[in-house]
């Protein structure tokens, strides 16, 4: 024991930054390979592709995963994606598109007649290499994942070849003609304003360089050391009908309906209703070339035809960002495992976004928290809030050729830096005389948007008028505005011959951001952006508000505030120190408490009250009335425990009383208990004191008034009677860097007790995690955090189980599982304490409740009389809702 005390302590003092060495993953080599392919609208084009092919580092057969790169890379650029997943135990293939690297063709945006077919064939090579694994069909076990360029060219082919078997497209667009000609005011590319700077680079990549290789980046425009013909300098590597599509808008900044269909048929919107395979949307939240919608356009098109489609929103995108790498790579190989290879692997739920967690105090690495919804609401989110927006009407003007121009971003700066670094000039520069504002009073209450607000607006002036709309956080006077993610929203607005003014609704763009309180909320439209292209004509307009409001969408799941990992965390590594020390002074760990337990048991045939002492390994003395004694193991069910008689009751408050600083009550003179085998709802709004009171159920604050007390024992800052307690408030907290298993190990050392009583096994079963567990927690979604909170809750099978929102995070499945999990927790005498807002899971899963309103007791019992004291109101039978409805409209 002594030697496990001596490493608690050591780990302690390290501060518990661990990371474990696991042998290195077999070899991946990668087999250079020349495949030759046949396209063209009549099939009478061939063109040779580069790639390069990486069997399972293990050997044998395995699913396949193509692996495609972005505009003007390679296949050198997916390399190190590759390796990993070849490493990972997937036979990979990786090339170069036509036109470019050392593949020969010319470009053709992703068209079905040419770089889809390239894909096609890809599929019939892979499909005779002996490393893949087959169907029952005899078709490749196969999936696809690239980003932008590539990841159209993912969801084009599974469009058209019904052999994919799962997808992750990530940063991609859904129609390119609305990517490059967006029109925040809903009439689509014919009306929308032309993306100039994005356009220019994207169509730049295709640039030859270097003896006619395609360009690898942007630098690669200043390094051409071969003489090109006229053509080519003009035009590239791109098809002639490209090219011309390109010069032509380029030129006028309009979209023609040529280049409207030219640009769709190479958008995987036209087509993606026909996709079959799973698939994992990842769009970044920095992105001015393919932001939120085109994934959001892509979602509803895919899931119209019945497909699974899971959507996150990350960290990074075009305009820089690479922080989720491994992140980004864990979803990917965890699609893959249960997609491809069937082996188990958890899956995101419908909607992910990633949250700044603040940094972790070991590491000082950034933390992104990943909160998950079991649906996709879309860019309106679940419900609307109305911000009310103040501001006159104001003059503003076009300057002459358009320039000097407002900044909203600075387009293409992540490739300019290198294509992934974190920097993303999010300026928000707006210039004197060309702007308009209208800002919102100071926040209250804190506000998270998820998704694209809209404002009406009423516009005077002649004719077309071009106007950019973006929406700030405005902090104070002292501070900067910030725009969230240096986005804008172009529109143009046609005033009819004879009108003064036309009103239009604006739609901003999609981003994930929470205001605080204090903060205001600032509608800026302004005439010109540096990224888009504007009138060269003088003119002057006026800028007003049709309507006061700002329509912000929220989405409910995910409206929980994200303040990072739990404070209390950061404690465990002094709670080991102090516990280590104190095992190291003593030279024995605490002692553990024995309970008296009667029960029934048969001696000698003859059914006798028995009295069995048991500690909490269910091992003891079994003693009958004739005084006979035998030792006795318990078995069976991990989760029974029969109750002793007349013991204290798990839980009793009384009179619990706790106040604000202001001196308003939190909790008012509370009072109720719990017995055992009850599973307890603690119910009330938001503001009820429910958390209050759990905080003081803990020891973690001290009540004003009253007292709490535990199988007959006050509660106390540090009291014994607390080692019986386990809990989840507040959200989960983890050690980022540390994985799921060695967070909850470490959890259990710090208390001091045997790893024996910790019941890993049980507590990971309900975890559910897979082989997640052995990832770091950083990379965790919002429900694998909550499944492996709820695990750590439940270490040592305490007494009395204490939950905040156990459901949150977890998908319909998981959900349904829990309710039985506690349901059978409490069975057979523990007892378990839910707080949540789900009130027909509170139904469902719960024998008693206790319902709180403005900190004070509005009603406690069995659920089956509140709801048998009820009056319907639906027609069929009384709801739990029904009832908290009832009792807290009396209340109010």
């Amino acid at each position: 024991m002594k030697r496990v005390a001596a490493l608690v302590a050591v780990l302690a003092l390290a501060g518990v930054v661990t990371w474990l060495v696991w042998p290195s993953a077999p070899e991946a080599r990668g087999l250079d390979q020349r495949i030759s392919v046949v396209d063209g609208p009549a099939d009478d084009q061939r063109v040779e592709l580069d790639a390069t092919f990486f069997p399972p580092a293990g050997g044998g057969k395995a699913p396949a995963v193509l692996l495609a790169h972005g505009f003007g890379g390679s296949k050198q650029s997916v390399r190190q994606q590759a390796v990993r997943l070849a490493q990972d135990g997937y036979a990979v293939l990786t090339w170069s598109a036509r036109g470019f690297g050392r593949s020969t063709g010319e470009i053709a945006l992703n068209s079905a007649d040419y770089e889809v077919k390239d894909v096609k064939q890809l599929i019939d090579w892979l499909a005779k290499r002996p490393e893949v694994r087959l169907d029952a069909a005899g078709d490749p076990r196969v999936g696809i994942a690239g980003g932008s360029y590539g990841g159209a060219i993912t969801l084009m082919t599974a469009a058209y070849d019904t052999r994919v078997d799962a997808i992750v497209p990530q940063i991609t667009w859904a129609d390119l003609a609305d990517a490059l000609f967006p029109d925040g005011g809903g009439q689509g590319p014919a009306n929308g304003v032309f993306k100039r700077m994005w356009a220019g680079y994207f169509f730049g990549r295709g640039a030859p360089v270097q003896g006619g290789g395609a360009a690898q980046g942007l630098g690669a425009l200043t390094q051409q050391t071969v003489p090109l013909t006229a053509e080519q300098a003009r035009c590239g590597r791109f098809l002639p009908a490209v090219c011309e599509m390109y010069q032509q808008v380029a030129k006028t900044g309009r979209a023609t309906p040529e280049a409207i269909e030219l640009l769709r048929k190479s958008s995987p919107v036209a087509v993606a209703g026909r996709i079959k395979a799973p698939t994992l949307l990842i769009q970044g939240q920095r992105d001015s070339l393919f932001p939120l919608g085109q994934a959001d356009a892509n979602a509803k098109a895919i899931a119209s035809a019945g497909t699974p489609v899971s959507l996150a929103w990350f960290d990074g995108g075009h305009d820089g960002g690479n922080g989720e790498v491994d992140w980004l790579y864990d979803q990917t190989a965890g699609w893959f495992g249960h997609y491809l290879k069937g082996d188990g692997s958890p899956v995101p739920q419908k909607f992910t976004v990633t949250r700044d967690g603040g940094r972790d105090p070991g590491t000082r690495q950034r933390i992104r928290l990943h909160p998950e919804s079991a649906s996709y609401p879309g860019l309106g989110g679940t419900a609307t809030t109305a911000i009310t927006l103040t501001g006159p009407e104001q003059n503003i003007a076009n300057p002459p050729g358009g320039s000097p121009a407002s900044i909203s971003t600075v387009p293409g700066v992540g490739g300019l830096l290198g294509g992934g670094g974190t920097t993303n000039l999010s300026v928000g520069l707006d210039m004197p005389g060309q702007v308009a504002t209208f800002e919102s009073a100071p926040l209250t209450a804190p506000l998270q948007l998820t998704g694209s607000p809209s404002v009406k607006l009423k516009v005077y002036g002649k004719g077309q008028v071009t106007l950019f709309a973006k929406l700030y956080d405005v902090a104070d006077n002292a501070q900067p505005p910030n725009l969230p993610a240096g986005l804008v929203s172009p529109l143009r607005v046609t005033i009819p011959d004879g009108a003064e003014s036309v009103e239009t609704t604006v739609t901003l763009p999609a981003v994930d951001f929470r205001f605080a309180v204090g903060h205001r909320l600032r509608l800026a439209v302004t005439t010109t952006d540096m990224g888009y292209a504007t009138p060269a004509e003088p003119a002057s307009y006026r800028i007003g508000l049709a309507a006061p409001t700002l329509a912000v969408p929220t989405v409910a799941a995910l409206a929980a505030p994200t303040t990072g990992v739990a404070w209390w965390v950061w404690t465990m590594p002094l709670a080991a120190i102090a516990l280590a020390a104190l095992i190291l002074a003593t030279g024995r760990t605490p002692s553990r408490r024995r309970t008296t337990f009667t029960r029934k048991a048969t001696v000698q045939d003859d059914s006798q009250s028995t009295t069995v002492e048991m500690d909490d390994s269910h091992a003891g003395t079994l003693v009958s009335d004739n005084g006979q004694a035998a030792d006795v193991q318990k078995d069976g069910d991990p989760f029974t425990a029969a109750p002793p008689p007349g013991e204290a009751v798990p839980l009793e408050i009384s009179g619990l009383t706790k106040a604000y600083r202001n001196g308003e009550l939190a909790v008012d003179d509370l009072s109720f208990r719990v017995e055992r085998g009850q599973v307890l709802g603690l119910l009330g709004p938001n503001g009820a004191g429910k958390t209050t009171t759990m905080r003081m159920m803990m020891g973690l604050i001290q009540p004003d008034a009253g007292e709490v007390r535990i199988f007959g024992d006050r509660v106390t800052p540090g009291a014994p009677v607390l080692s019986r307690l386990g809990s989840f408030v507040e959200g989960p907290g983890f050690l980022p860097h540390l994985s799921g298993r060695d967070n909850i190990e470490l959890y259990w050392a710090a208390t001091g007790r045997p790893a024996a009583d910790a019941r890993f096994d049980d507590a990971l079963e309900i975890a559910d995690l897979g082989k997640a567990l052995d990832r770091a927690v950083r990379t965790y979604s919002q429900g694998m955090r909550q499944r492996l909170a709820i695990a750590q809750a439940m270490l040592g099978l305490p007494d009395l189980l204490v939950l905040d929102e156990p459901t949150n995070g977890l998908d319909p499945p998981q959900i349904r599982e829990m309710r039985e999990v506690l349901k059978r927790y409490a069975r057979d005498g523990r007892t378990v304490i839910v707080s949540s807002h789900l009130l027909a899971e509170v139904e469902q899963t719960c024998s008693h409740a206790v319902v709180m309103h403005r900190g004070r007791l509005v009603s406690a019992g069995p659920v089956s009389v509140l709801l048998s004291a009820a009056v319907s109101t639906n027609g069929h039978g009384p709801r739990l809702e029904d009832v908290f409805l009832d009792l807290i409209g009396q209340q109010s």
